[in-house]
């Protein structure tokens, strides 16, 4: 049965000290290598949260690493540098996104979202924006899902 150990921990900055550390030491493994794995796998998230599952052999010493990510919104925020969306999506725009930037959080996004091509995480994402008050490459955020629908789209978005 291999050993559990979740923890959050900030994107690409995971130390040997606390919260790794001490949960890892009485294991036996290489803490060091651990952390860097965790470091690597999670740089892409730098300057925010992330939950990480590690999965630990016992008897091998042999790992297992798993990255969540963090919230679309919370992607979409820290790529427009806001602290939160707005409160009236209709009334209220709070920020605009490129469609570059919809297919980057799109790839970040990738093994969390229900979409399985890019075209279907790049909806999702912009759904979010929908709802969060965020326009995309200057437009309402519905009229580029419909946009993407008739193909205007397909070579950011394959790119």
């Amino acid at each position: 049965m291999p050993e559990k150990i979740e923890v959050l921990v900030d994107g690409g900055k995971a130390t040997p000290g606390p919260p790794l550390g001490p949960a890892l030491g009485p294991l036996g493994v290489n803490v060091v290598e651990i952390v860097k794995s965790v470091n690597d796998k999670t740089k892409a998230f730098a300057g925010m949260k992330v939950p990480v599952k590690i999965l630990i052999d016992p008897k091998t010493k042999k790992y297992e690493i798993e990255v969540g990510t963090p919230p679309t919104s919370a992607l979409i925020l820290k790529e427009l540098g806001l602290e939160k969306g707005s409160g009236s999506t209709k009334a209220t725009k709070v920020g605009n996104l490129t469609a570059s930037q919809i297919v980057k959080i799109g790839e970040m996004k990738k093994e969390s979202l229900l979409g399985k091509s890019k075209r279907e995480r790049f909806l999702e994402v912009a759904g979010t924006c929908v709802s969060m008050g965020i326009t995309i490459d200057g437009k309402d955020a519905r009229l580029v899902k419909e946009e993407v629908g008739l193909g205007k789209y397909d070579k950011t978005i394959s790119g």
